[in-house]
């Protein structure tokens, strides 16, 4: 926990000393080096995987699941990997791993089954919004930006506990918006703390324009079009759709076309969660 005033914090006084934070998930590493070198095939990587046998069940639960719906079953990782390419499976080992390394929060101001929650339904709808308008720039990292766009509350939640509870009570007590609530008490918002964690751990760039840009409607940039469906997704996933109308929020795909998106991820999300978060 750091002890200092919000007045004084900085965002890299977060990650002082808290290695579990600091130290980059090794196999999304391993799994990139195999990846670069000429030399090696998908099967390299398959004895990677395999070496974990915990992380390959999943891996292939995840692979027979909805999310890709392939028509017969998978039965190795290798196979796996000849259809789904090597970056896909990289990113889907470093969504495992970061879920599995934030699966507990001791404080009780978040349940981590809420979060991950959420957060998997926001991957799913990213993944949805860009195939819809046809982002063909990286698309397979579009799911991890998705599940990892918030995961700076947690480095927030972790650290500095006592700030995080009263960004929440000021939220519910003025109906505040998040960010700015979290700039006014803390200094910094959980995007660019989860920015600046992806900067620490290596994670490729797209991934930490995600959350570095979520609150700039401005930004131009290479990867603005992901930029856009994560922040579409995120606000989405944050409403309560009884009441609320998610139409609204891009006027650019018809109301069907959108309903059906939300639909096809409410109707995945059971499987896919339950793989990602089995505790």
């Amino acid at each position: 926990m750091v002890a200092l005033s919000s007045s004084s914090l900085q965002i890299a006084d977060l990650f002082k000393g808290d290695l579990q934070l600091t130290s980059p998930p090794n196999i999304y590493f391993e799994l990139q080096r195999v990846i670069e070198d000429p030399n090696k095939s998908f099967i390299d990587l398959g004895l990677i995987i395999e070496n974990d046998p915990s992380l390959s069940i999943r891996l292939l639960k995840i692979v027979n699941s909805v999310f890709y719906n392939f028509p017969a079953q998978i039965a190795s990782i290798t196979r796996a990997i000849s259809l789904i390419g090597n970056k896909e499976l990289q990113n889907m080992v470093l969504a495992t791993v970061v879920i599995d390394r934030f699966s507990s929060l001791p404080g009780g101001l978040l349940t981590m089954h809420d979060f991950w929650a959420r957060s998997v339904r926001c991957a799913l709808l990213s993944r949805a919004l860009s195939i819809y308008k046809q982002i063909d720039h990286d698309i397979e990292s579009i799911f991890v930006c998705g599940l990892l766009h918030d995961i700076g509350q947690l480095v927030i939640y972790r650290r500095i506990p006592i700030l995080a509870r009263e960004v929440g009570l000021y939220i519910e007590a003025n109906s505040a918006d998040e960010v700015l609530a979290e700039r006014n008490i803390i200094g910094f918002d959980h995007f660019a703390v989860g920015a600046e964690l992806s900067r620490y751990w290596g994670l490729p760039k797209i991934i930490i324009d995600s959350m570095d840009y979520h609150s700039d409607l401005t930004y131009a940039g290479e990867n603005s079009k992901v930029v856009d469906v994560v922040r579409i997704a995120n606000r989405i996933c944050k409403l309560d759709l009884k009441h609320d109308d998610p139409f609204d929020l891009c006027d650019d795909i018809p109301v069907d076309k959108l309903a059906e998106m939300i639909d096809k991820t409410h109707d995945q999300f059971e499987q896919i969660f339950k793989i990602f978060y089995p505790n």
